[in-house]
C-alpha cells in the first residue's frame, strides 16, 4: 500500500512538472486589459524602425519592452528607451494600473506630461528624459507616494516654476533628474532635507536664490548652468558619499574653503564660470580619489599651491583646469608627479618662469594647453616624453629658441599651436614625424629659411598658419596638395616668384566638396572638448571654426594670378594683396559662389574689372585698390556697396545704369569726389582749374604707378613690419 501510495505521488509530480514546462513554452499570458491600452498605445505612435512589431499575441515575454507579473499577467514594467518612437500618446498608458517602471527616454514623445500619471501610485521609476515634451510639472505627480526615480532632464520645454511639492510628495525617493529643462524660480526648502535623497540633477535650469547646505549624504549633486549665488557651503552631510560636485556657471562668490578638500569621497569638482576670488589656500589639499578638478574661468589669484592632492605620484587625477584666473608665479614642480593626469590646462593667466623640464614625466598627457602666460625661455625637449599628446597649445607666450628635432616623436599630436612667440630656427623639419597634425599654426614667431617638402607628411592637415614670420624662397608646387585643408595663411613673410598653379583640385574645402557647415566664425577657434563619463579614461575632442580660405598677403609673390586659384568653388576668402602680382584678373571669378571676402589691393593688376565679379552673390568685403585698374566699374550689379574698393586706379571711372561711364566719377588717388551744389561763376572757374590740374597730375604719374619697379619702391613704407 505504502508503494502504491508513493506511485501516486511520484505520477502527480509528474503531472505537476509536465503542466509548468507546458506553461513555460506557451508563455506568461498577458491581462487583456492592459494588452488593449499598449495596442491602443502603439496605434498612436510614429515607430520608423518598428520597435514594437513584435507587439503581438498575448504571450508577454514576446513583446518588446515589456515586463509583466509572473501571476496574474498585468504590465508591470516599460522599457523602450532610444526605440525612434514619437508621438503624443502617454496619457494612453494611464490605464495600466499596477505600473513599477516607465522609462522612455530618448524618444521623440511631445505634448505635456499627462496628469492622469498622477493615478499611476505604484510607480517607482519614472524616466521621460530626452525628449521632446512640454509645460510644467503637474501638481497630480504629487500623488506619486512611492516614486523613487524621477528623471525627465533633456525636455527644454518642460518648465515654468519650480513647484514646492517637489521636495516632499515622496520619502522614498532617490534620484531626481531635472536637468536641461527650464524650470525657474528657487530650489524647493524640502530638497534641501530629503533624507532619501543622494543624486540631484537641477542643471541647466534658470534657478536662482542663495545655494544652502544639504542636511543628506549625497552621492551627486550637479547645479551647474544656472543663476544660485552665495558663497560655497562645506557639505559636511556628505563628507564621505558625495562623489560628484558640479556648480559650475552660477554667480557664487568668496573664496574656496578648505572644508571642501573634507570630502573624501570626492572623484569630480568642477566649480567653473563663477566668481570665486582670493588665493588658493595651501591647506586646500583633496584625496587621492579625485579625477576631475576644473576651477577654470574664476577670478583666483596668487600662486598655483605646490600640492593639490595627496601623494600626488600616487593620486588617480585625470585632468586639471586652472585656465582664465588671475594666477601667477611659475608652474610648480610638483604639477610634474602626477602621473596620470590626461589633460592639464593653465592657460590665460600670468604664470611666468619657463616650462617645467620634467614635464616629460607626465606619460598620459594627452592635452597640455599653457597658453596666454609669460612663461619664458625654450620648449623643453622632454615633452618629447608624453609620447601620447593629441594637443599642444603654448601661445601667446614669450617661448624663444629653435625646436628640438626630438619633438617629432609626438606622432599623435593632432593641435600645435606656438603662434605669439619667439620661436626661431627653420621648419618643418624638427615636426617632420608628426605624422597626425591637423592643425598647425606657428603664425607670429621668428622662423626663417625656406619651406621644406617634410610638411607633405602631414597629410591630415586642415589649418596651417605660418603667417608673420621670416620665411623665404618660392612657394612650392605641393603648397595646395593637401585632402583636407581648409585654411591656409603664409601672410607677412618674404616669399617670392610665382604662385604654384597647379594641385588646386586637391583639397575637398577650398573645391566645395565638403559638407561642413561653417558657423560664422571669422576668426580661428579651436575648441577642445573633455568628455568625462566615469571611466578612468578622458576623450578629446576639437572643432575648428574657421572660414575656407587662402591668405598670401605681403609677401613679394610676382607674375599672374592662376586661373585654378580663382576658380576655387568653396572658398570664403581669398587675400593676395601688397604683393607685386600683375596681368589681368581672371575672368571666372563667378565660379566663386561661396566668396564672401576678396583683397587683391596693392598689386599691379590692369586691365578692366571682370564683369563676373558682380555675380558674387555672398561678398560682404572686397578690396581692388592700389592697382593699375582702367575702364569702367559696373555698378549696376551694387558694387558701388563697396567704398575705396576701387581706390588708387586712376584709369577707372563708375559706369552708372543708362548713363554708361562717367568721368566726373573717376576714382584718383583713393578719394571720392563728391557733389556740390551752388556757387558763382568765379568759384566754378577755380575749381574747373583745380580739376583739370589734379586730373593732369595723375595722368602724368599712371605710368610711374604701373611700373612694378616703382611701384615695390614707392609703396614699401607702407607695407606692414614683421
Amino acid at each position: 500500500m505504502a508503494a502504491l501510495d508513493r506511485k501516486f505521488v511520484s505520477l502527480i509530480l509528474l503531472i505537476l512538472t509536465s503542466l509548468v514546462a507546458a506553461a513555460e513554452e506557451a508563455g506568461l499570458g498577458l491581462d487583456a486589459g492592459d494588452r488593449d491600452a499598449l495596442l491602443r498605445f502603439r496605434s498612436q505612435l510614429n515607430d520608423p524602425r518598428l520597435s514594437l512589431a513584435s507587439w503581438n499575441g498575448s504571450n508577454c515575454t514576446t513583446w518588446a519592452g515589456i515586463f509583466c507579473e509572473n501571476r496574474t499577467g498585468r504590465v508591470v514594467r516599460i522599457v523602450l528607451g532610444d526605440s525612434g518612437l514619437s508621438g503624443a500618446a502617454l496619457p494612453l498608458l494611464c490605464n495600466l494600473s499596477l505600473l513599477e517602471t516607465l522609462v522612455l527616454s530618448g524618444n521623440d514623445f511631445s505634448g505635456p506630461i499627462p496628469r492622469c500619471f498622477g493615478r499611476l501610485e505604484a510607480l517607482r521609476t519614472l524616466d521621460l528624459s530626452r525628449n521632446k515634451l512640454q509645460g510644467s510639472l503637474p501638481p497630480e505627480m504629487a500623488g506619486l507616494w512611492q516614486l523613487e526615480v524621477l528623471v525627465l532632464s533633456g525636455n527644454p520645454g518642460v518648465g515654468g516654476f519650480f513647484p514646492e511639492w517637489i521636495g516632499t510628495f515622496s520619502y522614498r525617493l532617490n534620484r531626481l533628474d531635472l536637468g536641461s529643462t527650464s524650470l525657474q524660480g528657487e530650489i524647493p526648502e524640502g530638497l534641501f532635507h530629503l533624507s532619501s535623497l543622494n543624486y540631484l540633477d537641477l542643471s541647466g535650469n534658470g534657478l536662482v536664490g542663495e545655494l544652502k547646505d544639504f542636511e543628506q549624504p549625497l552621492v551627486l549633486l550637479n547645479l551647474a548652468q544656472n543663476q544660485l549665488s552665495g558663497t560655497l557651503p562645506c557639505f559636511a552631510a556628505s563628507t564621505g558619499s558625495l562623489s560628484v560636485l558640479n556648480l559650475a556657471s552660477n554667480a557664487l562668490v568668496g573664496g574656496i574653503p578648505t572644508c571642501i578638500s573634507s570630502l573624501r569621497a570626492l572623484s569630480e569638482l568642477n566649480l567653473s564660470s563663477n566668481g570665486l576670488q582670493y588665493r588658493i589656500s595651501p591647506r586646500l589639499i583633496f584625496s587621492e580619489k579625485l579625477l576631475v578638478l576644473d576651477l577654470s574661468s574664476n577670478e583666483l589669484s596668487g600662486p598655483i599651491p605646490g600640492s593639490l592632492v595627496e601623494e600626488p605620484e600616487r593620486a588617480e587625477l585625470l585632468l586639471l583646469n586652472l585656465s582664465s584666473n588671475q594666477l601667477s608665479g611659475e608652474i610648480p614642480a610638483e604639477m610634474t608627479e602626477l602621473r596620470s593626469v590626461q589633460g592639464l590646462f593653465l592657460s590665460q593667466n600670468q604664470l611666468t618662469g619657463e616650462i617645467p623640464v620634467a614635464i616629460g614625466n607626465l606619460t598620459y598627457l594627452q592635452s597640455l594647453d599653457l597658453s596666454y602666460n609669460l612663461l619664458s625661455g625654450p620648449i623643453p625637449v622632454s615633452l618629447a616624453g608624453c609620447f601620447q599628446l593629441w594637443q599642444l597649445k603654448l601661445d601667446h607666450n614669450n617661448l624663444s629658441g629653435a625646436l628640438h628635432p626630438e619633438l617629432d616623436a609626438l606622432d599623435s599630436l593632432r593641435i600645435l599651436d606656438l603662434a605669439g612667440n619667439r620661436i626661431s630656427g627653420e621648419i618643418p623639419l624638427p615636426l617632420a614625424g608628426c605624422k597626425s597634425l591637423e592643425v598647425v599654426d606657428l603664425s607670429s614667431n621668428e622662423l626663417g629659411g625656406e619651406l621644406s617638402g617634410a610638411i607633405l607628411k602631414w597629410q591630415n592637415l586642415r589649418f596651417l598658419s605660418l603667417a608673420r614670420n621670416h620665411l623665404l624662397g618660392d612657394l612650392p608646387n605641393w603648397m595646395f596638395s593637401f585632402q583636407y585643408l581648409r585654411s591656409l595663411n603664409l601672410s607677412g613673410n618674404h616669399f617670392s616668384g610665382y604662385i604654384p598653379d597647379g594641385d588646386f583640385n586637391v583639397s575637398d574645402e577650398f573645391n566645395g566638396n565638403s559638407n561642413e557647415p561653417y558657423d560664422g566664425f571669422s576668426m580661428v577657434l579651436v575648441p577642445v572638448s573633455v568628455n568625462f563619463a566615469g571611466s578612468r579614461q578622458l576623450e578629446f575632442n576639437y572643432k575648428l571654426h574657421s572660414q575656407v580660405g587662402i591668405d598670401l598677403s605681403n609677401n613679394a609673390l610676382r607674375g599672374e594670378i592662376p586661373e585654378g586659384l580663382i576658380g576655387l568653388k568653396g572658398l570664403e576668402y581669398l587675400n593676395l594683396s601688397y604683393n607685386d602680382l600683375a596681368g589681368r584678373i581672371p575672368g571666372n571669378l563667378e565660379k566663386m559662389g561661396k566668396l564672401k571676402r576678396l583683397d587683391l589691393s596693392h598689386n599691379s593688376l590692369s586691365g578692366e574689372v571682370p564683369a563676373s565679379i558682380s555675380g558674387l552673390r555672398e561678398l560682404e568685403a572686397l578690396n581692388l585698390s592700389y592697382n593699375c585698374l582702367s575702364g569702367p566699374v559696373p555698378t549696376r550689379e551694387g558694387l558701388q556697396r563697396f567704398p575705396g574698393a576701387f581706390a588708387g586706379n586712376p584709369a577707372l571711372c563708375m559706369e552708372f545704369s543708362g548713363k554708361g561711364c562717367d568721368t566726373e566719377a573717376s576714382l584718383p588717388a583713393g578719394k571720392a569726389i563728391g557733389a556740390s551744389g551752388g556757387g558763382d561763376d568765379g568759384w566754378m572757374s577755380v575749381g574747373a582749374f583745380w580739376i583739370s590740374a589734379v586730373a593732369s597730375f595723375y595722368a602724368s604719374v599712371v605710368a610711374l604707378l604701373c611700373s612694378p619697379m616703382s611701384r615695390e619702391y614707392i609703396f614699401q613704407a607702407f607695407k606692414p613690419e614683421f
